[in-house]
């Protein structure tokens, strides 16, 4: 699979279970809702600095939204 498909699936699965929007996670990480947004839907790479804020806004390791399966 396309890393930034497992990266969008890992991450809209992990803000929806700690019952964030996309604008609070944004908020949280320090970036744009619209690059959150793209982020999900896999149109944009995401560099390691970002992937680790993101995680750190979601509470998971940065692994856990690179792992596959």
């Amino acid at each position: 699979m396309d890393i930034r498909k497992v990266v969008a699936r890992n991450l809209r699965r992990a803000r929806r279970a700690v019952g964030l929007s996309q604008e609070a996670l944004a908020e949280k990480a320090s970036v744009d809702r619209s690059y959150v947004s793209r982020v999900e839907t896999g149109k944009v790479s995401v560099g390691v600095d970002t992937l680790a804020e993101l995680a750190r806004a979601v509470g998971v390791a940065p692994s856990e939204l690179l792992r596959d399966g």
